[in-house]
């Protein structure tokens, strides 16, 4: 059985939240000015984990493919580039929760940028599925992410 999938967003209040200031090959990084029409629950903020934290084995990613709803599913961290600074691919990830592969057959367009959280840090985020295997693929590191924030110049 083969699978494709796709997560699509809309555009539905069409009101300016923040400004992007920088695309790079690491992500798309900006400011939010409107934190509040977000709905975001700040509740849940986490610690970035060095990449010397990072293992191998199991982690998560949060997706949201249903009605909106973040939930959680299972990977595994299969390869560490510790010394990767310079693309992002820093991690080779492997999907193993069965209701994603049921769902989606593994990682879809749209699934780019999911969170990895590991021993309860953000590790780093999805960035390429690998296209002879759809339940693997790369994600980046969440301290080049940070730094990457850092980095954005505001007007």
């Amino acid at each position: 059985m083969e699978l494709h999938g796709k997560i699509q967003g809309t555009v539905e209040k069409q009101r300016n939240i923040g400004k992007i200031y920088k695309n790079s090959r690491f992500g798309i990084y900006g400011t939010v000015e409107n934190l509040a029409s977000l709905n975001i629950d700040t509740s849940k903020e986490m610690e970035v984990a060095l990449r010397e934290e990072i293992q191998l084995g199991k982690a998560k990613i949060l997706c949201s493919l249903d009605n909106q709803k973040v939930e959680e599913y299972e990977i595994e961290i299969e390869k560490i580039y510790k010394e990767n600074n310079y693309d992002n691919k820093s991690m080779q990830i492997k999907i193993t929760d069965p209701k994603l592969i049921d769902k989606t057959g593994g990682i879809i367009q749209g699934m780019s940028g999911s969170p990895i959280i590991q021993n309860n840090k953000f590790v780093g985020a999805i960035t390429h599925v690998l296209v002879n295997n759809p339940q693997e693929g790369y994600a980046v590191f969440g301290d080049i992410m940070l730094k990457q924030s850092k980095e954005i110049k505001g007007d």
